[in-house]
């Protein structure tokens, strides 16, 4: 199924390609795109190729393709559409998260319902982006992603926040799952919960990004996740953030 609005959900602005000089110390983010509106894939690529380091090495038409694309391109962020024929986008998420190699995923979409939004993150999603989103900010969230750092559109991000909020019945839930985590760790956590990147942490705990790494991992490892989004919606459900 097209995505609503057809045309009009090719990002605004899509031929925007002024995102600054690429670091020069800054590997290139091999991109694939999935998306069943052939005109979304193609502003997609016209606004993302070559800007700021990113490389778009393949696109594919739905969660089935994408398997082939991704078998015969090394890539690190997938930018996934949702509503697709055959295989969805919250399976394909699933897939990719799946392989050995597993790339970043992030969703760009124009659909915001609960149920889509919190599937794709718990089917490992690290973002999810919607299509009205500007160029620049969808720009930074691939390239964010391809670092690990979780990236949601503003109002996907408040309406997680009001959701956990509202859902009292799980906060025990989510205080007893913390309770597996070392004080360091859970101060960690907690700092993931807020958003903050491997060097932000590691200033504000006095810690250094190695450092900050290793319990990252050690985190997601305890807690049985995917990506630092789910440690940041843990987070957020026990009210520590």
């Amino acid at each position: 199924m097209t995505e609503q609005g057809g045309r009009g959900d090719v990002p605004r602005g899509s031929d925007h390609r002024d995102d600054g000089p690429v670091p020069p110390d800054t590997a290139r983010t091999r991109l694939v795109i999935v998306d069943d509106d052939a005109l979304v894939r193609a502003g997609l690529r016209l606004m993302l190729d070559g800007a700021h380091g990113i490389e778009v090495v393949g696109e594919a038409a739905d969660g089935v393709e994408v398997t082939a694309v991704l078998d015969a391109h090394p890539t690190d962020v997938v930018l996934m559409d949702l509503r697709m024929p055959r295989v969805d986008g919250i399976e394909a998420t699933r897939r990719v998260r799946a392989r050995r190699d597993a790339p970043a995923v992030v969703v760009l979409t124009t659909f915001d319902t609960d149920e889509e939004v919190v599937g794709a993150l718990h089917a490992g999603a690290s973002g999810y982006l919607l299509k009205d989103m500007p160029p620049e900010r969808i720009v930074a969230a691939v390239r964010a992603a391809a670092t690990g750092e979780p990236v949601l559109s503003p109002e996907i991000a408040r309406r997680l926040m009001t959701s956990v909020a509202d859902a009292g019945g799980q906060r025990e839930r989510a205080r007893a799952a913390l309770d597996a985590l070392t004080g360091r760790e859970r101060d960690v956590a907690v700092e993931l919960g807020r958003g903050a990147t491997n060097a932000d942490i590691a200033a504000r705990l006095f810690l250094s990004v190695p450092t900050v790494k290793a319990h990252v991992s050690s985190v997601l490892l305890k807690l049985g996740l995917e990506n630092r989004t789910q440690v940041a919606l843990l987070v957020h459900a026990a009210g520590l953030d």
